[in-house]
């Protein structure tokens, strides 16, 4: 009997799916006979085996299918119109987002919850009955194509099963997934879960090293100067030649969050502006930003992060505000680094509508100039034209540039922004006690 060998894939049959209930066969895009990670887990995804190819059959299909040419006039001048196909695809596209789907059947939806009530959560939360099918199968598109990517990587042996990867970290009261490989010493990334001091950034490996170096610790906040206060809400600037040690374990930290980090030891030519929240028990590290000491583009960020615990309650924003803040008091327009990363793109995007949709609310005068809002805001004029233009808010006339003021927009934010009213965490220019750092 001869026995087959697959060249292009390798098993090594010892490793498991870390979803409870898993036999490591199939895989979420359908395409391979096993996995080993969550992310191409059938089972976590709420689907089976044969599920996925099925569905990996139908995506095929369809991406054989000709296409629309909805983006061939990405770079056209702002005076041509959508074609008619354009338009009747993009109406097409609007029919099938209105409503949402219907969701899972009685019983696979009791099953799911019994499964709920026995694992917890290792299974992904019910996606059905929240937005549009069109979406929601966009959504899956991606789920599938991500795990594709990853499963390449590990292939080509860029990624090794449970060897060098880093799954969890414990981060004072929290324990939290990683989302990619950050380069910290081998010894400590095969591992699988690393203990960092939330105050000191010393990373261990185990608790018990963990438990011994908190009863010696005697950091309660990030080095270097503070630079604001407000309530509970510090920053301190820390400087990455003073701090090397500090800046670089904050690098390592930030690289299990962020796709695109490419910094984690030259941190000397850096400041690190670090955002924590205080209790009784020290100043929690909340996010950061770091900015060169002599950025000849003048970015005011190179990589900015909120850690997990704290996305989505509005500290990213104050982050890229105090930011700004920055660039105003040494009286330059900023702009982030790039590429910026997923979270770090939406976040910009937001922030940057927030703040021409305020300008314009106060604003009083009678022709709006770009140049005059980005030396109000310390906005670049390149991102204050990108937001206008996604928001239809800039029309080309007569070969000139002019920006509407669409009142809906505005009367939008604002009743969001009364909505939210003491909630809102902002920045108070007047708790800043800092001047800009002479180059070094």
């Amino acid at each position: 009997m001869t026995r087959r060998r697959r060249c292009h894939e390798t098993y090594n049959f010892n490793m498991k799916c870390p979803t409870p209930g898993c036999n490591s066969l199939g895989h979420l895009t359908g395409k391979h006979e096993r996995h080993f990670a969550v992310s191409g887990c059938p089972l976590y995804h709420n689907l089976s085996a044969d599920e996925c190819k099925v569905k990996a059959s139908t995506r095929e299909k369809h991406e054989e299918e000709p296409k629309v040419p909805e983006e061939s006039n990405r770079h056209a001048t702002r005076h041509q119109t959508p074609t008619s196909k354009q338009t009747r695809y993009k109406e097409q596209v609007n029919e099938m987002r209105k409503g949402r789907n219907s969701g899972l059947p009685k019983e696979q939806k009791e099953k799911y919850m019994e499964h709920r009530q026995s694992h917890g959560n290792t299974r992904e939360p019910l996606l059905e009955n929240i937005t549009s099918e069109y979406d929601l199968e966009l959504f899956r598109k991606a789920q599938a194509r991500a795990s594709e990517d990853l499963e390449k990587l590990r292939i080509q042996g860029q990624i090794t099963e449970g060897s060098n990867m880093i799954k969890t970290i414990l981060f004072g009261r929290y324990e939290l997934d990683t989302w990619y490989h950050s380069p910290y010493p081998e010894e400590y990334a095969r591992l699988g879960r690393l203990y960092v001091c939330e105050f000191c950034l010393k990373y261990m490996k185990s608790q018990t090293i963990l438990r011994r170096h908190m009863a010696k610790c005697v950091w309660k906040h990030p080095p270097g100067d503070e630079v604001y206060r407000k309530g509970a809400i510090s920053v301190f600037e820390v400087d990455g030649k003073k701090n090397k040690i500090y800046c670089q374990n904050l690098c390592l930290l930030a690289k299990l969050f962020l796709d695109h980090k490419t910094l984690y030891y030259d941190v000397e030519p850096f400041l690190f502006y670090v955002m924590t929240e205080a209790d009784n028990t020290g100043c929690h590290l909340v996010g950061y930003f770091s900015k060169e000491k002599n950025s000849f583009l003048n970015y005011n960020v190179s990589c900015i992060l909120t850690m997990p615990q704290y996305m989505r309650q509005g500290y990213g924003k104050m982050l890229i505000d105090f930011s700004y803040l920055l660039s105003k008091v040494e009286e330059k327009v900023g702009s982030p680094e790039r590429p910026l990363s997923d979270l770090g793109l939406i976040s910009y995007r937001s922030y940057w509508k927030e703040v021409l949709l305020r300008y314009m609310y106060n604003f009083q005068g009678k022709e709006i100039s770009i140049k005059e809002i980005s030396q109000e805001t310390a906005v670049n004029p390149v991102d204050i034209v990108s937001t206008l233009q996604s928001l239809q808010m800039l029309k080309y006339w007569k070969g000139k540039h002019l920006v509407l003021k669409r009142q809906d927009l505005i009367d939008e934010w604002k009743a969001k922004e009364t909505k939210r009213g003491s909630n809102n965490k902002t920045i108070d220019p007047n708790s800043l006690k800092w001047t800009p750092p002479k180059g070094t």
